[in-house]
């Protein structure tokens, strides 16, 4: 049961890949994370769309067809079947 927690790290360094680094505690002494405080839309109130390999741009295009060629529903008669 000794030893089961793995080592701490008070002085953990943090960087962001908006360039801001900052210290924690955490369990490994060095992690790089993608967003932080001082770039996430949520904290800095801006409208920013963080965009992964144009994937904002493929939803946007498959909205404009899916828009365009969408096709009427059938409405089935149950009268006409019989």
């Amino acid at each position: 049961m000794k030893d089961i927690h793995p080592k701490y790290y008070p002085d953990a360094k943090i960087k962001c890949s908006c360039g801001k680094t900052f210290t924690v505690g955490a369990a490994k002494p060095e992690i790089n994370v993608e967003i932080c405080s001082a770039c996430h839309p949520f904290y800095t109130g801006e409208k920013k769309i963080i965009d992964t390999a144009g994937r904002v741009e493929k939803f946007k295009t498959r909205k404009a067809l899916a828009t365009k060629t969408a096709k009427p529903k059938k409405i089935r008669n149950k009268k006409a079947q019989k």
